[in-house]
Formats: structure tokens, C-alpha cells, sequence
């Protein structure tokens, strides 16, 4: 896969050919997907909306982060679902429901997968297997998706924030979208992410995030088994130290992240990617709870 400005250029093999097809995605007459302004976010918005409509007749669905009650909106406040993105207004207004993030089967599923998927109601379709997927409830798709079949982005961004991106076919009746994610995914994976990273970028604000904060690797093995759940004295058998050194390492660790208490701590340590997946501590560091 190559990418030369704003196109894409796949690369297809052919079943009686070795050598390797070009065929070319532009986006040169919908615009550009970068946001390097908040002025930038509605020509970015009208260019992946005119893509997904030249790829597979799609309508765009975007949040840039599943935490929070804002819709994505332009400089001028315009919410983009309904002004860009052409969902009616006066249908169910998904934009505008806060708990959607909570109930909705999509959300949900991007909280546990990363890459790329398609869902209808017989169950959500992966590159590879993913078996936390095969327990999300799907019997109400349609009303909780309002969509027969979507192809979903997630967007995973700095500091524990879950952006997704989806597409779902604007004319009625198509519920398998194989075909269509098989051939246009690369392409709708990068330009979404694209674009949910650039207006994620210009506009949110973090002012907590203490600047080139560097944990030890003494203060991230504490901070793990914190995760955990362990106590201090937990903590210091496992790692055959004193309750006092635990308890330093993790004040330390505070004062460097700018924390109020142990919790914060722990939740800004993770934000920040310095405990990875608090799962696997066990199995890596040999010590298996009764």
C-alpha cells in the first residue's frame, strides 16, 4: 500500500499475474482529510464525506471520542452528523444522545478491538479473530446502529481516548458488506483516522498532562500490581522490597504525574501507556494469585 498525497494506491494481485496492480483511491476532487486548524474541520469533513459516497454510496458517522456528551461540530458550532455528514434532523438523533456510548453495540465493540471491522446483526466481522466480540449483544441492531450493516474505524488516541468512525450504507437493504470492506477498508481506515487524529488535535485541551514526566522502571512495576489491585504489602512480597520502599516509589511516581492520590496516580500512569495492559503483569513478571 502507497500513498501519494491525498490518493491511495493499492496494490491487487492478479490470480494469473505475479506482478502487482496499482489501483489508485484519489481523494484530489472531494479535498483534503488533514485538520491543521478547527477551520480545517469541515473541508476535511465534506472530503471523507464525498469519499465514502464515491466508494460504496456511504453515509459517515464519526465521534472523536466515546467518553464524551459533544458531537463533532465545525469553527462555527454546526454539528457535522446533520449539516455535513446529511443525517436528518428530524430522525433519531444519535449525536445527541450522551449514553449511546454506553448501549451501543459499535462503541463497545471499540473498546476491545483496534483494527477495522464490518457488523450487521448475525455478528461483527474481523480481520482476525477476536473472541471478546462474540458476547456483545447485537438482537437490536438496527434501532441501536440504525443501519442494517456498518463498517466500523475504531480509533484508539493518546491518553486512554476511543475515537470511532463508521460507514454504513445510505440506500436500504444491504446488510453484508463483505465485499465492499474487503475492497475499501485500507483506504476508509486511513483517511478516517486521519481524520478523527487532526480534530482531536485541534480540539482538545489537556492541561493536566505534566510534561516530560519519566517514570522509573521500580515506580512502573509498583504501579502495576497497584492496578491490580495490590496493597503496599502485597506489593512489596511480590517484588521482595519493604513496605516503605512501595510506598516511595509510588509517592514518587505521584509527585512526577502531578496525582492528588494513589488512584489518580494509577489512572494517569495508564493514560499515559506506562502500565500497557495491566493483564499480562502476572504471566510476565512469574507470580500467579491465589
Amino acid at each position: 500500500m502507497e500513498r501519494s498525497d491525498d490518493s491511495f494506491v493499492a496494490c491487487v494481485e492478479r490470480p494469473d499475474q505475479r506482478n502487482m496492480r496499482p489501483v489508485e483511491f484519489g481523494t484530489r476532487g472531494q479535498g483534503s482529510t488533514i485538520i491543521a486548524s478547527i477551520d480545517d474541520v469541515r473541508p476535511a469533513a465534506e472530503a471523507i464525506r464525498d469519499l465514502a459516497r464515491e466508494l460504496g454510496n456511504f453515509r459517515v458517522a464519526a465521534c472523536a471520542n466515546i467518553a464524551s456528551k459533544s458531537p463533532m461540530a465545525d469553527a462555527a458550532g454546526n454539528a457535522l452528523a446533520s449539516s455535513v455528514f446529511g443525517w436528518p434532523e428530524s430522525k433519531d438523533q444519535w449525536w445527541k444522545k450522551p449514553l449511546l456510548a454506553l448501549s451501543s453495540p459499535l462503541t463497545f465493540a471499540c473498546r476491545y478491538e483496534s483494527e477495522p471491522f464490518w457488523a450487521n446483526a448475525n455478528g461483527i466481522h474481523t480481520r482476525a479473530p477476536n473472541p471478546l466480540l462474540d458476547h456483545i449483544d447485537l438482537s437490536h441492531f438496527r434501532s441501536e446502529v440504525n443501519a442494517d450493516a456498518v463498517i466500523v474505524i475504531p480509533v484508539h488516541l493518546p491518553f486512554g481516548q476511543i475515537g470511532v468512525i463508521s460507514f454504513s450504507p445510505i440506500d436500504a437493504g444491504r446488510d453484508d458488506l463483505s465485499n465492499e470492506f474487503d475492497k475499501y477498508v485500507d483506504i476508509l481506515e486511513y483517511q478516517g483516522r486521519r481524520f478523527i487524529n487532526g480534530y482531536s488535535r485541534v480540539t482538545s485541551q489537556r492541561p493536566w498532562i505534566p510534561t516530560n514526566c519519566r517514570l522509573s522502571k521500580r515506580e512502573v512495576d509498583c504501579l502495576r500490581w497497584a492496578a491490580l489491585g495490590k496493597t503496599d504489602v502485597e506489593i512489596a512480597m511480590i517484588l521482595t522490597r519493604s513496605c516503605a520502599t512501595v510506598r516511595f516509589h509510588i509517592h514518587n511516581a505521584a509527585i512526577k504525574l502531578e496525582a492528588v492520590n494513589r488512584s489518580q496516580t494509577v489512572f494517569k500512569a495508564t493514560q499515559l501507556g506506562y502500565l500497557g495492559s495491566v493483564a499480562a503483569v502476572t504471566s510476565s513478571a512469574g507470580y500467579h494469585p491465589a
